[in-house]
């Protein structure tokens, strides 16, 4: 018997406190991999049999505990009120995620803002609910990983926005590269996959994940039925949305030849796809809209459109264009409105408060923005930026003291370093925010 069936049948540990989270790991991981080789020799029956293993696993599930009671959302509970906040609450948790006798419960509604003004409702699970998610998502990861796109980015670990926009550059930058693109986008991809096709091609516990998606919502005090879609606020949604959209990349490998140089590039159900003409990229878009309507899902007619290199195209916050021969890459008009929108919502929210506050507030944004645009052309973006920001702080040191003149002003909120003025919001290549000048 190996080490992670001895975990299985006789756990060492009795306590939160006790458990070995290093070994818990080295377990899970093992059987993880096992998981994954069985998927690529298409061994499914061994695959089910690795999966339940590992959601009986108390490494496992001490691993599902402790990820739903770390993460942002651990303090905000869903309709039972209940968090896991002490270390025998944590325990008992563990102890409790059994599959025999488990119900799912109704997700909570939240509603939280989008980007275009809009709200983009949330459904927000019960401690329990999330921390077996959490343990199946051990299980169902190691095959959604194995299966998955090549050059999908969203949501899946050890890849990010940055790996995208690499994508990008290696398929259109060179002189040969594709001239035209299609940009995808998807009509409300999270709230109408098909849960029967869901049901039918996830490698997972059908009964568990037919409770997940037809566990029904709490809005109002009332109780809704789920008829499509993931809910937005649980752990393994976003591997769910993932599993139903990969495909699309081998599907065009297999449709299109390789000179008619057709690229796909995806990060979560936002997507673009590269083509030797407009022809090609029409012909892709026909494709991947036959393929969605299988899963339920339909693509949105105002943000799909296909455009030339030569005009430029957004993608993840970034403008990507070719002028001539040369290739740019350059945040977005659109990142650069919703940062100033947030600056300019602190600065109001801080007109009364010492500037030692704001400028806790201001830093992580500013500072998160420029880590995220520093690998691109952004010095002229940076300065624009930089200009923006210290208009809203001088309009904001202005109405702190309606009765004193601008040199006082200056003198008292910033200082002169080397051959300009210093304050909080300085973007400079290395991404970090200049507090000098401030008095707190």
């Amino acid at each position: 018997m190996d080490t992670a069936t001895r975990d299985v049948v006789s756990p060492l540990w009795n306590g939160w406190h006790h458990i070995e989270w290093r070994q818990a790991h080295q377990r899970v991981r093992r059987l993880q991999v096992r998981i994954a080789k069985a998927t690529k020799e298409c061994n499914w029956r061994k695959v089910r049999q690795l999966q339940r293993l590992i959601t009986r696993s108390t490494s496992a599930k001490a691993i599902a505990v402790k990820r739903v009671t770390s993460n942002r959302g651990h303090k905000t509970p869903g309709v039972d009120g209940e968090t896991w906040s002490t270390p025998e609450t944590k325990w008992q948790a563990v102890l409790s995620l059994r599959v025999r006798g488990y119900k799912a419960k109704p997700l909570r509604r939240v509603h939280i803002p989008k980007a275009n003004g809009g709200k983009r409702p949330l459904g927000i699970p019960t401690m329990r609910d999330r921390a077996m998610q959490a343990l199946h998502l051990l299980a169902l990861e190691p095959v959604s990983e194995s299966t998955g796109d090549l050059n999908s980015y969203g949501f899946r670990p050890n890849r990010s926005t940055k790996d995208a926009m690499a994508q990008c550059c290696n398929a259109l930058s060179r002189p040969s590269s594709p001239q035209w693109v299609l940009e995808g986008d998807i009509r409300g991809c999270f709230d109408n996959i098909n849960h029967e096709w869901l049901i039918k091609h996830v490698p997972i516990d059908r009964n568990m994940l037919r409770q997940w998606l037809k566990a029904g919502v709490v809005d109002t005090g009332q109780l809704f039925p789920t008829t499509a879609g993931t809910p937005q606020g649980g752990i393994i949604s976003p591997v769910l949305a993932n599993l139903a959209l990969d495909g699309v990349e081998e599907l065009l490998r297999e449709r299109f030849a390789r000179r008619r140089k057709v690229n796909f590039i995806r990060y979560a159900d936002d997507w673009i796809v590269t083509g030797d003409s407009k022809e090609t990229v029409e012909s892709a878009k026909r494709l991947i809209r036959a393929f969605l309507i299988k899963r339920g899902l339909e693509l949105s007619e105002t943000k799909t459109r296909i455009t030339h290199i030569s005009e430029g195209f957004d993608f993840l916050g970034w403008t990507f264009r070719k002028f001539g021969g040369d290739w740019r890459m350059v945040p977005s008009k659109g990142s650069k409105k919703r940062l100033y929108a947030k600056v300019r919502e602190v600065v109001r929210k801080h007109r009364t408060s010492k500037q030692i506050s704001l400028i806790a507030e201001l830093n992580p944004i500013l500072r998160g923005w420029a880590q995220y645009h520093k690998n691109v052309s952004a010095t002229r973006t940076f300065n624009q930026m930089d200009h923006m920001v210290w208009q809203a702080l001088w309009r904001w040191a202005q109405r702190r003291h309606p009765t004193k003149g601008k040199r006082w002003i200056k003198a008292r909120y910033w200082s002169r370093k080397g051959s300009r003025v210093c304050d909080v919001n300085y973007f400079d290549r290395s991404a970090t925010i200049k507090m000098t000048g401030w008095v707190g």
